[in-house]
Protein backbone atom coordinates (compact mmCIF):
# COMPACT_ATOMS: atom_id res chain seq x y z
CA UNK A 1 0.00 0.00 0.00
CA UNK A 2 2.77 2.39 0.93
CA UNK A 3 4.68 1.59 -2.25
CA UNK A 4 1.55 2.11 -4.36
CA UNK A 5 0.93 5.49 -2.71
CA UNK A 6 4.51 6.56 -3.40
CA UNK A 7 4.10 5.63 -7.06
CA UNK A 8 0.91 7.72 -7.38
CA UNK A 9 2.58 10.73 -5.73
CA UNK A 10 5.57 10.33 -8.03
CA UNK A 11 3.37 10.24 -11.13
CA UNK A 12 1.37 13.36 -10.08
CA UNK A 13 4.56 15.23 -9.28
CA UNK A 14 6.06 14.21 -12.61
CA UNK A 15 2.97 15.46 -14.49
CA UNK A 16 3.01 18.80 -12.64
CA UNK A 17 6.71 19.16 -13.28
CA UNK A 18 6.32 18.41 -16.97
CA UNK A 19 3.42 20.84 -17.24
CA UNK A 20 5.42 23.62 -15.59
CA UNK A 21 8.49 22.95 -17.70
CA UNK A 22 6.51 23.03 -20.92
CA UNK A 23 4.83 26.30 -19.86
CA UNK A 24 1.30 25.07 -20.61
CA UNK A 25 -1.46 27.68 -20.03
CA UNK A 26 -4.71 26.61 -18.46
CA UNK A 27 -7.72 28.16 -20.22
CA UNK A 28 -10.29 29.87 -18.01
CA UNK A 29 -13.88 30.07 -19.17
CA UNK A 30 -16.89 32.24 -18.37
CA UNK A 31 -20.52 31.56 -19.21
CA UNK A 32 -22.95 34.01 -20.78
CA UNK A 33 -25.54 34.70 -18.11
CA UNK A 34 -29.07 36.07 -18.23
CA UNK A 35 -30.47 38.11 -15.40
CA UNK A 36 -30.84 41.58 -13.87
CA UNK A 37 -28.07 43.98 -14.86
CA UNK A 38 -27.31 47.11 -12.84
CA UNK A 39 -25.40 50.10 -14.16
CA UNK A 40 -23.68 51.54 -11.09
CA UNK A 41 -21.37 54.45 -10.35
CA UNK A 42 -19.09 53.79 -7.40
CA UNK A 43 -17.91 56.76 -5.32
CA UNK A 44 -16.51 57.48 -1.88
CA UNK A 45 -18.33 59.90 0.40
CA UNK A 46 -18.50 61.26 3.90
CA UNK A 47 -21.37 61.22 6.37
CA UNK A 48 -22.86 64.45 7.63
CA UNK A 49 -26.16 65.51 9.11
CA UNK A 50 -28.80 66.78 6.74
CA UNK A 51 -29.92 69.37 9.29
CA UNK A 52 -27.74 71.04 11.91
CA UNK A 53 -27.67 74.07 14.22
CA UNK A 54 -24.80 76.46 13.63
CA UNK A 55 -22.71 77.75 16.51
CA UNK A 56 -21.63 81.24 15.50
CA UNK A 57 -19.44 84.01 16.77
CA UNK A 58 -21.16 87.40 17.24
CA UNK A 59 -22.01 88.81 13.80
CA UNK A 60 -22.25 92.41 15.14
CA UNK A 61 -18.44 92.61 15.13
CA UNK A 62 -18.59 93.69 11.48
CA UNK A 63 -20.11 96.98 12.65
CA UNK A 64 -16.89 97.72 14.52
CA UNK A 65 -14.57 96.90 11.58
CA UNK A 66 -13.50 93.54 12.98
CA UNK A 67 -13.15 91.21 9.97
CA UNK A 68 -11.25 88.20 11.36
CA UNK A 69 -11.31 86.40 14.68
CA UNK A 70 -8.87 83.90 16.14
CA UNK A 71 -10.15 80.93 18.12
CA UNK A 72 -8.28 80.94 21.42
CA UNK A 73 -9.67 77.65 22.74
CA UNK A 74 -12.47 75.26 21.77
CA UNK A 75 -14.15 72.18 23.20
CA UNK A 76 -13.08 68.79 21.83
CA UNK A 77 -14.92 67.61 18.74
CA UNK A 78 -17.56 65.00 19.46
CA UNK A 79 -18.34 66.36 22.93
CA UNK A 80 -22.02 66.12 23.86
CA UNK A 81 -23.14 69.46 25.32
CA UNK A 82 -26.30 70.93 26.79
CA UNK A 83 -27.88 74.27 26.09
CA UNK A 84 -25.71 77.09 27.48
CA UNK A 85 -22.53 75.00 27.83
CA UNK A 86 -19.23 76.58 26.88
CA UNK A 87 -18.08 75.87 23.33
CA UNK A 88 -15.20 78.20 22.50
CA UNK A 89 -13.41 81.39 23.46
CA UNK A 90 -12.33 83.93 20.86
CA UNK A 91 -9.25 86.10 21.08
CA UNK A 92 -10.43 89.56 22.11
CA UNK A 93 -7.07 91.36 22.02
CA UNK A 94 -7.90 93.19 18.78
CA UNK A 95 -11.35 94.05 20.08
CA UNK A 96 -9.93 95.35 23.35
CA UNK A 97 -7.84 97.80 21.36
CA UNK A 98 -10.99 98.94 19.54
CA UNK A 99 -12.70 99.46 22.93
CA UNK A 100 -9.86 101.67 24.16
CA UNK A 101 -10.06 103.72 20.99
CA UNK A 102 -13.81 104.05 21.47
CA UNK A 103 -13.30 105.21 25.08
CA UNK A 104 -11.05 108.01 23.87
CA UNK A 105 -13.57 108.90 21.18
CA UNK A 106 -16.33 108.98 23.81
CA UNK A 107 -14.33 111.33 26.04
CA UNK A 108 -13.74 113.65 23.10
CA UNK A 109 -17.45 113.63 22.25
CA UNK A 110 -18.36 114.45 25.85
CA UNK A 111 -15.81 117.28 25.99
CA UNK A 112 -17.07 118.64 22.68
CA UNK A 113 -20.64 118.55 23.97
CA UNK A 114 -19.74 120.50 27.13
CA UNK A 115 -17.61 122.99 25.19
CA UNK A 116 -20.40 123.64 22.67
CA UNK A 117 -22.92 123.98 25.48
CA UNK A 118 -20.76 126.64 27.22
CA UNK A 119 -20.12 128.51 23.97
CA UNK A 120 -23.80 128.71 23.05
CA UNK A 121 -24.74 129.80 26.58
CA UNK A 122 -22.16 132.56 26.54
CA UNK A 123 -23.20 133.78 23.09
CA UNK A 124 -26.88 133.96 23.96
CA UNK A 125 -26.10 135.75 27.24
CA UNK A 126 -24.13 138.38 25.38
CA UNK A 127 -26.94 138.80 22.87
CA UNK A 128 -29.48 139.30 25.65
CA UNK A 129 -27.27 141.93 27.33
CA UNK A 130 -26.95 143.79 24.04
CA UNK A 131 -30.73 143.79 23.66
CA UNK A 132 -31.20 145.26 27.13
CA UNK A 133 -28.67 148.02 26.46
CA UNK A 134 -30.33 148.81 23.12
CA UNK A 135 -33.74 149.15 24.80
CA UNK A 136 -32.19 151.64 27.27
CA UNK A 137 -30.77 153.54 24.32
CA UNK A 138 -34.22 153.74 22.64
CA UNK A 139 -35.80 155.05 25.86
CA UNK A 140 -33.04 157.62 26.15
CA UNK A 141 -33.61 158.83 22.58
CA UNK A 142 -37.34 159.22 23.28
CA UNK A 143 -36.67 161.43 26.29
CA UNK A 144 -34.28 163.62 24.30
CA UNK A 145 -36.86 164.01 21.54
CA UNK A 146 -39.57 165.06 24.03
CA UNK A 147 -37.27 167.64 25.62
CA UNK A 148 -36.34 169.15 22.27
CA UNK A 149 -39.83 170.15 21.14
CA UNK A 150 -39.03 173.83 21.90
CA UNK A 151 -35.71 173.55 20.05
CA UNK A 152 -35.15 174.63 16.45
CA UNK A 153 -36.72 172.37 13.83
CA UNK A 154 -33.29 171.09 12.77
CA UNK A 155 -32.52 169.89 16.30
CA UNK A 156 -35.92 168.21 16.57
CA UNK A 157 -35.40 166.51 13.22
CA UNK A 158 -31.97 165.23 14.30
CA UNK A 159 -33.41 163.78 17.50
CA UNK A 160 -36.17 162.03 15.55
CA UNK A 161 -33.58 160.46 13.24
CA UNK A 162 -31.51 159.28 16.23
CA UNK A 163 -34.61 157.69 17.78
CA UNK A 164 -35.47 155.85 14.54
CA UNK A 165 -31.90 154.54 14.28
CA UNK A 166 -32.03 153.18 17.82
CA UNK A 167 -35.40 151.51 17.26
CA UNK A 168 -34.19 150.03 13.99
CA UNK A 169 -31.01 148.69 15.62
CA UNK A 170 -33.13 147.15 18.40
CA UNK A 171 -35.39 145.37 15.91
CA UNK A 172 -32.38 144.00 13.99
CA UNK A 173 -30.78 142.82 17.22
CA UNK A 174 -33.99 140.98 18.18
CA UNK A 175 -34.08 139.19 14.80
CA UNK A 176 -30.41 138.29 15.07
CA UNK A 177 -30.95 136.94 18.56
CA UNK A 178 -33.72 134.64 17.38
CA UNK A 179 -31.54 133.35 14.49
CA UNK A 180 -28.53 132.87 16.76
CA UNK A 181 -30.66 131.03 19.29
CA UNK A 182 -31.95 128.59 16.63
CA UNK A 183 -28.43 128.15 15.31
CA UNK A 184 -27.10 127.24 18.75
CA UNK A 185 -29.99 124.85 19.33
CA UNK A 186 -29.14 122.94 16.14
CA UNK A 187 -25.46 122.95 17.07
CA UNK A 188 -26.31 121.40 20.40
CA UNK A 189 -28.46 118.79 18.68
CA UNK A 190 -25.52 117.86 16.43
CA UNK A 191 -23.01 117.42 19.21
CA UNK A 192 -25.62 115.62 21.30
CA UNK A 193 -26.33 113.18 18.46
CA UNK A 194 -22.60 112.55 18.01
CA UNK A 195 -22.24 111.95 21.73
CA UNK A 196 -25.17 109.52 21.82
CA UNK A 197 -23.75 107.65 18.78
CA UNK A 198 -20.36 107.17 20.40
CA UNK A 199 -22.01 106.30 23.70
CA UNK A 200 -24.19 103.62 22.07
CA UNK A 201 -21.21 102.14 20.21
CA UNK A 202 -19.24 102.00 23.41
CA UNK A 203 -22.11 100.35 25.26
CA UNK A 204 -22.53 97.82 22.42
CA UNK A 205 -18.84 96.99 22.45
CA UNK A 206 -18.92 96.46 26.19
CA UNK A 207 -21.87 94.11 25.70
CA UNK A 208 -20.10 92.21 22.91
CA UNK A 209 -17.01 91.88 25.08
CA UNK A 210 -18.79 89.14 27.00
CA UNK A 211 -19.94 87.42 23.77
CA UNK A 212 -16.41 86.22 23.02
CA UNK A 213 -17.25 83.22 25.17
CA UNK A 214 -19.45 81.17 22.82
CA UNK A 215 -22.05 78.84 24.33
CA UNK A 216 -24.23 76.11 22.82
CA UNK A 217 -27.63 77.34 21.56
CA UNK A 218 -29.07 73.80 21.65
CA UNK A 219 -28.08 70.41 23.10
CA UNK A 220 -26.17 68.05 20.81
CA UNK A 221 -22.78 66.77 19.68
CA UNK A 222 -20.16 69.34 18.69
CA UNK A 223 -18.78 68.94 15.15
CA UNK A 224 -16.03 71.30 13.97
CA UNK A 225 -16.65 73.50 10.97
CA UNK A 226 -14.35 72.88 7.98
CA UNK A 227 -12.44 75.78 6.49
CA UNK A 228 -11.68 76.69 2.89
CA UNK A 229 -8.97 74.01 2.76
CA UNK A 230 -11.50 71.33 3.83
CA UNK A 231 -9.71 70.92 7.17
CA UNK A 232 -11.55 71.26 10.51
CA UNK A 233 -10.89 74.46 12.41
CA UNK A 234 -9.13 74.23 15.74
CA UNK A 235 -7.54 76.41 18.41
CA UNK A 236 -5.51 79.05 16.60
CA UNK A 237 -7.62 78.99 13.43
CA UNK A 238 -9.14 82.18 12.08
CA UNK A 239 -12.76 82.70 11.10
CA UNK A 240 -14.32 85.52 9.16
CA UNK A 241 -17.02 87.71 10.64
CA UNK A 242 -18.86 87.33 7.31
CA UNK A 243 -19.10 83.57 7.94
CA UNK A 244 -18.55 83.26 11.70
CA UNK A 245 -19.54 79.59 12.13
CA UNK A 246 -17.30 77.88 14.69
CA UNK A 247 -19.00 74.48 14.93
CA UNK A 248 -22.32 72.75 14.34
CA UNK A 249 -24.73 70.65 16.36
CA UNK A 250 -25.96 68.02 13.86
CA UNK A 251 -29.33 66.32 13.92
CA UNK A 252 -28.21 62.68 13.93
CA UNK A 253 -31.69 61.35 13.19
CA UNK A 254 -31.37 62.26 9.49
CA UNK A 255 -27.98 61.59 7.92
CA UNK A 256 -26.67 62.01 4.40
CA UNK A 257 -23.54 61.08 2.47
CA UNK A 258 -21.81 63.89 0.61
CA UNK A 259 -19.91 62.51 -2.36
CA UNK A 260 -18.45 63.72 -5.65
CA UNK A 261 -19.02 62.28 -9.14
CA UNK A 262 -16.68 62.70 -12.10
CA UNK A 263 -17.85 65.05 -14.84
CA UNK A 264 -17.96 62.11 -17.28
CA UNK A 265 -20.54 60.21 -15.19
CA UNK A 266 -22.54 63.06 -13.67
CA UNK A 267 -24.95 63.13 -16.64
CA UNK A 268 -26.17 59.69 -15.56
CA UNK A 269 -26.98 60.77 -11.99
CA UNK A 270 -30.50 62.08 -11.29
CA UNK A 271 -32.34 62.90 -8.06
CA UNK A 272 -34.41 59.99 -6.81
CA UNK A 273 -32.01 57.24 -7.91
CA UNK A 274 -31.37 54.48 -5.37
CA UNK A 275 -27.97 54.12 -3.74
CA UNK A 276 -26.36 51.17 -1.92
CA UNK A 277 -24.19 52.47 0.91
CA UNK A 278 -21.43 50.78 2.87
CA UNK A 279 -19.41 51.98 5.85
CA UNK A 280 -15.67 51.56 6.25
CA UNK A 281 -16.13 51.52 10.03
CA UNK A 282 -18.74 48.72 9.83
CA UNK A 283 -17.96 46.55 6.79
CA UNK A 284 -20.88 44.21 7.53
CA UNK A 285 -23.44 47.01 7.71
CA UNK A 286 -25.33 47.77 4.50
CA UNK A 287 -27.49 50.87 4.15
CA UNK A 288 -29.73 52.23 1.46
CA UNK A 289 -30.56 55.74 0.32
CA UNK A 290 -31.41 57.91 -2.63
CA UNK A 291 -29.95 60.89 -4.44
CA UNK A 292 -31.56 64.13 -3.27
CA UNK A 293 -29.38 66.74 -4.96
CA UNK A 294 -26.91 67.01 -7.84
CA UNK A 295 -24.80 70.16 -8.11
CA UNK A 296 -25.19 72.25 -11.26
CA UNK A 297 -21.67 73.67 -11.08
CA UNK A 298 -18.53 71.57 -10.95
CA UNK A 299 -15.50 72.13 -8.76
CA UNK A 300 -11.92 70.98 -8.52
CA UNK A 301 -11.01 69.06 -5.40
CA UNK A 302 -7.60 69.53 -3.71
CA UNK A 303 -4.76 67.45 -5.19
CA UNK A 304 -6.88 66.54 -8.20
CA UNK A 305 -6.99 67.76 -11.80
CA UNK A 306 -10.42 66.32 -12.62
CA UNK A 307 -13.62 68.33 -12.30
CA UNK A 308 -16.25 66.78 -10.05
CA UNK A 309 -19.84 67.55 -9.06
CA UNK A 310 -21.19 67.27 -5.53
CA UNK A 311 -23.97 64.72 -5.03
CA UNK A 312 -25.98 64.47 -1.80
CA UNK A 313 -27.37 61.05 -0.85
CA UNK A 314 -29.93 60.84 1.96
CA UNK A 315 -29.74 57.66 4.05
CA UNK A 316 -33.00 55.87 4.69
CA UNK A 317 -34.01 55.28 8.30
CA UNK A 318 -32.17 56.08 11.53
CA UNK A 319 -29.09 54.30 12.84
CA UNK A 320 -27.55 55.37 16.20
CA UNK A 321 -24.15 54.02 15.14
CA UNK A 322 -23.81 56.60 12.36
CA UNK A 323 -21.48 59.48 13.14
CA UNK A 324 -20.52 62.53 11.09
CA UNK A 325 -17.31 62.31 9.02
CA UNK A 326 -17.50 58.51 8.63
CA UNK A 327 -16.29 57.31 5.24
CA UNK A 328 -18.91 55.71 3.00
CA UNK A 329 -18.75 53.67 -0.19
CA UNK A 330 -21.64 54.57 -2.47
CA UNK A 331 -23.02 52.63 -5.43
CA UNK A 332 -25.40 54.90 -7.34
CA UNK A 333 -27.73 52.71 -9.41
CA UNK A 334 -28.32 54.71 -12.58
CA UNK A 335 -30.06 51.95 -14.58
CA UNK A 336 -31.57 48.50 -14.00
CA UNK A 337 -32.12 46.12 -16.95
CA UNK A 338 -34.17 42.96 -16.45
CA UNK A 339 -33.55 39.63 -18.22
CA UNK A 340 -30.56 40.63 -20.35
CA UNK A 341 -27.42 38.75 -21.40
CA UNK A 342 -24.14 39.91 -19.93
CA UNK A 343 -20.53 38.74 -19.77
CA UNK A 344 -17.39 39.82 -17.86
CA UNK A 345 -15.40 42.69 -19.29
CA UNK A 346 -12.31 40.48 -19.41
CA UNK A 347 -13.85 38.53 -22.29
CA UNK A 348 -13.95 41.54 -24.62
CA UNK A 349 -11.36 42.14 -27.35
CA UNK A 350 -11.10 44.79 -30.03
CA UNK A 351 -9.85 44.75 -33.61
CA UNK A 352 -8.79 48.04 -35.24
CA UNK A 353 -11.03 49.92 -32.80
CA UNK A 354 -14.02 49.00 -34.98
CA UNK A 355 -14.86 45.36 -34.21
CA UNK A 356 -15.57 44.06 -30.72
CA UNK A 357 -15.37 40.30 -30.44
CA UNK A 358 -14.95 37.42 -27.99
CA UNK A 359 -13.29 34.03 -28.12
CA UNK A 360 -16.09 31.45 -27.97
CA UNK A 361 -15.68 27.71 -27.51
CA UNK A 362 -17.77 25.64 -29.94
CA UNK A 363 -17.14 21.99 -29.17
CA UNK A 364 -13.40 21.60 -29.52
CA UNK A 365 -13.00 24.65 -31.75
CA UNK A 366 -12.29 28.27 -30.84
CA UNK A 367 -14.22 30.94 -32.74
CA UNK A 368 -13.75 34.70 -32.89
CA UNK A 369 -17.31 35.99 -32.63
CA UNK A 370 -18.25 39.64 -33.16
CA UNK A 371 -20.78 41.00 -30.64
CA UNK A 372 -23.00 44.02 -30.24
CA UNK A 373 -22.40 45.74 -26.89
CA UNK A 374 -24.97 47.45 -24.70
CA UNK A 375 -24.58 49.10 -21.29
CA UNK A 376 -21.53 48.39 -19.14
CA UNK A 377 -20.65 48.68 -15.48
CA UNK A 378 -17.47 48.16 -13.50
CA UNK A 379 -17.42 44.37 -14.05
CA UNK A 380 -19.77 43.24 -16.84
CA UNK A 381 -21.17 44.29 -20.21
CA UNK A 382 -24.61 43.72 -21.74
CA UNK A 383 -24.69 41.72 -25.01
CA UNK A 384 -27.34 42.79 -27.51
CA UNK A 385 -26.43 40.33 -30.28
CA UNK A 386 -23.87 37.69 -31.18
CA UNK A 387 -24.11 35.35 -28.19
CA UNK A 388 -26.65 33.07 -26.55
CA UNK A 389 -27.24 32.13 -22.97
CA UNK A 390 -24.75 29.60 -21.52
CA UNK A 391 -22.20 30.11 -24.31
CA UNK A 392 -18.67 29.44 -23.05
CA UNK A 393 -16.19 32.26 -23.51
CA UNK A 394 -12.48 32.58 -22.84
CA UNK A 395 -11.56 35.00 -20.07
CA UNK A 396 -8.07 35.35 -21.52
CA UNK A 397 -6.32 34.73 -24.80
CA UNK A 398 -6.72 31.05 -25.72
CA UNK A 399 -3.86 28.85 -26.81
CA UNK A 400 -5.46 28.50 -30.27
CA UNK A 401 -6.71 31.91 -31.37
CA UNK A 402 -8.81 30.69 -34.30
CA UNK A 403 -9.14 32.33 -37.69
CA UNK A 404 -10.96 35.44 -38.88
CA UNK A 405 -13.66 37.17 -36.86
CA UNK A 406 -17.16 35.90 -37.52
CA UNK A 407 -18.98 39.16 -38.30
CA UNK A 408 -22.57 40.06 -37.42
CA UNK A 409 -24.92 41.20 -40.20
CA UNK A 410 -26.55 43.58 -37.70
CA UNK A 411 -23.29 45.54 -37.45
CA UNK A 412 -22.97 46.21 -41.17
CA UNK A 413 -22.72 49.93 -41.72
CA UNK A 414 -22.27 50.59 -38.00
CA UNK A 415 -18.60 49.73 -37.63
CA UNK A 416 -16.09 52.49 -37.29
CA UNK A 417 -13.95 52.78 -40.40
CA UNK A 418 -10.25 52.59 -39.71
CA UNK A 419 -8.31 55.51 -41.07
CA UNK A 420 -4.82 54.96 -42.61
CA UNK A 421 -1.95 56.43 -40.72
CA UNK A 422 -0.55 59.65 -42.09
CA UNK A 423 3.02 58.38 -42.14
CA UNK A 424 2.10 55.32 -44.26
CA UNK A 425 1.67 55.80 -48.04
CA UNK A 426 -0.16 52.86 -49.64
CA UNK A 427 1.03 51.29 -52.87
CA UNK A 428 4.43 53.00 -53.18
CA UNK A 429 7.41 51.46 -54.98
CA UNK A 430 11.01 52.35 -55.79
CA UNK A 431 12.29 52.75 -59.40
CA UNK A 432 15.63 53.88 -60.87
CA UNK A 433 15.77 56.52 -63.56
CA UNK A 434 18.27 56.32 -66.50
CA UNK A 435 20.48 58.85 -64.76
CA UNK A 436 20.81 56.56 -61.80
CA UNK A 437 18.47 58.53 -59.53
CA UNK A 438 16.12 56.46 -57.36
CA UNK A 439 12.60 57.82 -56.71
CA UNK A 440 9.35 56.64 -55.09
CA UNK A 441 6.26 56.15 -57.27
CA UNK A 442 2.73 55.41 -56.00
CA UNK A 443 0.37 52.87 -57.53
CA UNK A 444 -1.52 55.74 -59.19
CA UNK A 445 1.59 57.00 -60.93
CA UNK A 446 2.20 60.07 -58.82
CA UNK A 447 5.86 60.92 -58.14
CA UNK A 448 7.10 61.60 -54.62
CA UNK A 449 10.12 63.57 -53.60
CA UNK A 450 13.32 61.86 -54.68
CA UNK A 451 16.03 61.22 -52.11
CA UNK A 452 19.19 63.26 -52.51
CA UNK A 453 22.30 61.10 -53.16
CA UNK A 454 25.18 61.35 -50.73
CA UNK A 455 27.48 64.36 -51.20
CA UNK A 456 25.02 65.67 -53.82
CA UNK A 457 26.57 63.43 -56.53
CA UNK A 458 25.00 60.49 -58.44
CA UNK A 459 26.22 56.99 -57.54
CA UNK A 460 28.67 54.84 -59.52
CA UNK A 461 25.83 52.90 -61.11
CA UNK A 462 24.25 56.15 -62.17
CA UNK A 463 27.50 57.33 -63.78
CA UNK A 464 27.88 54.05 -65.67
CA UNK A 465 24.33 54.20 -67.03
CA UNK A 466 24.71 57.85 -67.92
CA UNK A 467 27.86 56.99 -69.96
CA UNK A 468 26.12 54.14 -71.80
CA UNK A 469 23.21 56.41 -72.62
CA UNK A 470 25.53 59.04 -74.13
CA UNK A 471 27.37 56.44 -76.25
CA UNK A 472 24.07 55.06 -77.57
CA UNK A 473 22.82 58.51 -78.45
CA UNK A 474 25.78 59.08 -80.74
CA UNK A 475 24.91 55.99 -82.84
CA UNK A 476 21.11 55.95 -82.80
CA UNK A 477 18.56 58.15 -81.15
CA UNK A 478 16.22 55.83 -79.24
CA UNK A 479 12.49 56.37 -79.24
CA UNK A 480 10.66 56.84 -75.93
CA UNK A 481 8.96 53.45 -76.34
CA UNK A 482 12.33 51.57 -76.34
CA UNK A 483 13.15 52.59 -72.78
CA UNK A 484 11.56 50.24 -70.30
CA UNK A 485 12.45 52.57 -67.45
CA UNK A 486 10.57 55.43 -69.09
CA UNK A 487 7.53 53.24 -69.59
CA UNK A 488 7.58 52.38 -65.89
CA UNK A 489 7.93 56.02 -65.08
Amino acid sequence: MIAGGLVVVFVIGFVIYKSNTKGDVVDIFATVQRGTFKVEIETTGELEAKNSVKIQAPTQLREYRVNNLTIQSIVNEGTVVERGDWIATLDRSEFQGRIKDKEIELEKAQANFVQTQLDTTLQLRQSRDELINMRYDVDEKKIILEQSKFEPPATIKQNEINLEKSQRALEQALENYKIRKRQNIEKMRTVNAELRKVQNEYNGMMTLNSAFNIVAPEPGMVIYRKGWDNKPIKAGSQISTWDPVVATLPDLTTMMSKTYVNEVDVRKVKPGQKVDIGLDAYPDKKLSGQVINVANVGEQRPNSDAKVFQVDVQIAGTDPSLRPAMTTSNKIITMVLDSVLFIPLECLHSLADSITYVYKREGINTVKQEIMLGETNANDAVILAGLAENDRLFLSLPSSKGGDVRLLPEMDGKRKKSEPKQDEIPGEQMITLPNGQVIKVSATGGQFQAPVPQNGQPGQEGKRREGQRREGSQQEKPTPSTSPNREKQ
